[in-house]
């Protein structure tokens, strides 16, 4: 009777251990479908982060690629006058040529004549500090061009009061230089001052208040509030057709950055609108070769890859890619004879001319990956896409196209406009 007693127990012990080893059995399969499962997901972030190094390893090729074209680049040329032409929003401002003096008086007269046509001629009272300002800035010596401006803002109104043109000028100025430092809080707020003065003092439908508005808009563009920027740049649109014409050079600008701010925002059936209306523009004043036509194709070719519309974009680029010498953008400033000789060589130059040919046959396999899969075939249209630079007339359309050069989500530059500098 003991013994099965004993055998009982015993029985019971082992089914205990029995049941014990199940429910461990049970946790150890949990544990590996999790293990599964986290080896799944690591894998996935592998793959992912193995097509980000490929990307990264394809946008510093072509970044290479972008640096080597800049030893064909001719010497800073003297082109500041007291017109100040329009930057990107994240250039820096160039220095004044030579020393800080004033303009020459056929600078003056030139920035009187492009004043009428809808330009800005900064007073002359003010100019050789916008020269200083320029310098110091273009030199990195924001130390010294901040205090600058403060102390020119300060007494302009103790002598003019706030709202005073000369005040909004100043402020702009100011705003350019925070700009560049990537101060664009402060920036915003200054070019808000300015808008204001500017619509008290000269009207809401000055060309100046349209030249800020464009301002303003390049600054919520750079911080991503698109939805912000788009009615400021639509409203300098519609002044600017009202003051200059529908057919006016700075409304195809404005266009293209209306263009690039619904770009992104998804609105792909306004950038196209925007974009064919820009290049009507340049087409009619400047012909089929003017270099912001191609520009202009570049940016729709952009539009285009991003809708995944790759037959229209490969035509673009073959459109940008077919053009050999092209003119000087239009109102554009002549460069000097030591300028167009120094083109003329390099456009002579051999072995220019090989480096050219070379890069263009492979910019023709890269434009007939536009309809390649993956990434690797997005990677090839990032080059692509810059490639028609070496179309343009002179290797300073290379640099030009540096602004345009990504494909990824980042959003693209604006032009930002520096003609609000001074009133009429």
């Amino acid at each position: 009777m003991e013994v099965l007693l004993a055998l009982s127990a015993h029985v019971g012990v082992l089914e205990a251990e029995k049941q014990r080893l199940r429910a461990q059995a049970r946790r150890l399969a949990q544990e590996n479908t999790w293990l599964r499962e986290e080896l799944e997901e690591t894998q996935r972030r592998l793959r992912a982060s193995e097509e980000a190094v490929a990307q990264l390893e394809e946008e510093k090729s072509h970044l290479q690629f972008l640096g080597q074209l800049r030893q064909y680049d001719p010497p800073e040329e003297s082109q500041h006058q007291a017109l100040v032409p329009e930057v990107a929003v994240g250039c820096r401002l160039r220095p004044a040529v030579g020393n800080s003096t004033p303009s020459p008086p056929g600078s003056e007269a030139a920035g009187a004549a492009a004043a009428q046509q809808g330009g800005y001629e900064i007073p002359a009272r003010l100019r050789t500090l916008h020269n200083l300002v320029i310098q110091y800035a273009g030199q990195g010596r924001y130390e010294v061009a901040v205090p600058l401006c403060r102390q020119a803002l300060e007494d302009l109104e103790r002598s003019s009061g706030h709202c005073h043109p000369d005040v909004a000028t100043m402020l702009n100025i100011l705003a350019l230089v925070y700009r560049d430092q990537n101060k664009y809080k402060e920036a915003t707020d200054l070019l808000h001052d300015a808008l204001q003065i500017r619509e008290q003092t000269l009207g809401p439908e000055h060309p100046a208040v349209a030249a800020t508005l464009n301002n303003l808009a390049v600054l919520y563009g750079k911080r991503g509030r698109y939805r912000e920027a788009e009615p400021l740049c639509q409203r300098a649109l519609e002044i600017r057709e009202k003051v200059l014409g529908a057919d006016h050079p700075d409304v195809a600008k404005q266009l293209n950055n209306l263009a690039l701010l619904c770009q992104n925002q998804g609105k792909f059936q306004d950038v196209e609108r925007h974009y064919a209306r820009a290049l009507s523009i340049y087409e009619a004043l400047g012909g089929p070769h003017d270099p912001n036509v191609a520009k202009t194709k570049n940016n729709l070719a952009s539009a285009y890859l991003k809708q995944n519309k790759y037959q229209q974009a490969e035509e673009l680029y073959k459109e940008i890619l077919s053009q050999e010498a092209l003119p000087a953008p239009l109102g554009a400033p002549h460069a000097g004879i030591a300028g167009d000789a120094q083109q003329q060589v390099l456009r002579r130059s051999s072995s220019f001319s090989k480096f050219r040919e070379s890069i263009r046959r492979g910019s023709e396999k890269l434009v007939s990956r536009l309809r390649g899969e993956g990434l690797a075939g997005a990677a090839g249209m990032k080059r692509a896409m810059s490639l028609n630079m070496l179309n343009m007339d002179g290797p300073r359309a290379a640099r030009t196209q540096l602004s345009t050069r990504h494909l990824s989500e980042a959003p693209r530059t604006l032009s930002a406009s520096t003609q609000d500098l001074s009133p009429r």
